[in-house]
């Protein structure tokens, strides 16, 4: 059967985080998890775009209840400061979305040293479901939900240059860092599994859905013809945001969703169609390539997991 967000149960009295939730697909999952009753935090960098993000859902959604929280995935700081604000505020988690990411940047470091990619995308939200772990595993039946990208397919983790020193190229940067999301989805179901925890962990991707994720590279760059054709290409290629944010929303409310589950498009060999559960690469459930690499993620956040 097809999918759509008309499945989504009724979420009231739920507590769901969606870091990126200003923009794009983040947005689009945002506005329809508080439109069946979620209570949703917008947890962004700019808090600005988070707030107006909220009021566009109120918009649409009179009754929807939305809060915004800074957050900034490039600094573990911020991640650390998000995490006990967020614990002196609420009592439970029942989804976490770990949407927020960045795509084929020229060669940038985070606050914290680690080249931007991989440091945003996987590292970034490695520290923050550690930090919220206590609170997923307290709320029955809670999920991380991970977004990777079918990018991954040709990634490999560097483990000896994770950050590029050597040799950076911004599209591999992005295929590892998409990989990584999915080593640590599965490493993490493996070890809630292990302790027998209720909360589950989830993989998904969104296909080739329109957003600015596109067309952020070549604005740091300072190529407006590259700009300019990859916002040529998404009109005239990609689905839209609100069909790439079905994924997202099927892995985080789907009743037949179980752990270690990913989810994308259905059609065109997964770039766009309403979601179901598809298969990654060989690569990315690889079970000793996921412990080196949650091993050095630890070692890298100072974030170490109770389980």
């Amino acid at each position: 059967m097809t999918w759509t967000a008309n499945d989504i149960p009724d979420l009231s009295g739920r507590t769901i985080v969606v870091t990126g939730g200003n923009s794009g697909i983040g947005y689009e999952a945002a506005l329809q998890l508080a439109g069946k009753g979620a209570d949703v935090v917008l947890a962004c960098r700019d808090i600005r775009k988070a707030s107006k993000a909220a009021e566009a859902i109120a918009e649409t959604y009179a009754d929807a209840a939305v809060e915004c929280m800074e957050l900034d995935l490039a600094c573990l700081a911020s991640i650390e400061t998000f995490a006990k604000t967020f614990h002196s505020k609420r009592d439970r988690l029942d989804v976490l979305c770990n949407n927020a990411g960045v795509m084929a940047l020229p060669k940038r470091q985070t606050a914290d040293g680690f080249e931007m990619q991989i440091g945003t995308n996987h590292l970034g939200h490695f520290a923050l479901t550690g930090r919220l772990l206590e609170r997923l595993r307290a709320t029955p039946q809670s999920r991380v939900v991970t977004v990777s990208s079918t990018m991954h397919k040709p990634g490999k983790i560097e483990f000896d240059d994770l950050h590029g020193n050597r040799s950076y190229w911004k599209w591999t940067a992005y295929m590892q860092s998409k990989l990584a999301n999915l080593l640590f989805a599965y490493e993490l179901q493996r070890r809630l599994a292990a302790s027998g925890a209720e909360t589950i962990s989830v993989a998904c991707h969104p296909g080739y859905a329109s957003t600015n994720l596109q067309t952020a590279g070549p604005r740091m760059d300072g190529s407006s013809l590259m700009e300019g054709l990859w916002g040529w290409i998404n009109r005239g290629f990609a689905q839209s945001s609100e069909m790439g944010a079905l994924p997202t929303l099927r892995a985080a409310t789907g009743t037949d969703i179980q752990g270690g589950d990913y989810i994308g498009p259905a059609d065109l060999g997964e770039m766009r169609g309403h979601p179901i559960k598809v298969r990654s690469s060989a690569r990315s459930r690889d079970e000793e390539a996921a412990k080196k690499l949650w091993a050095i993620s630890e070692d890298l956040t100072n974030v170490r997991y109770a389980l």
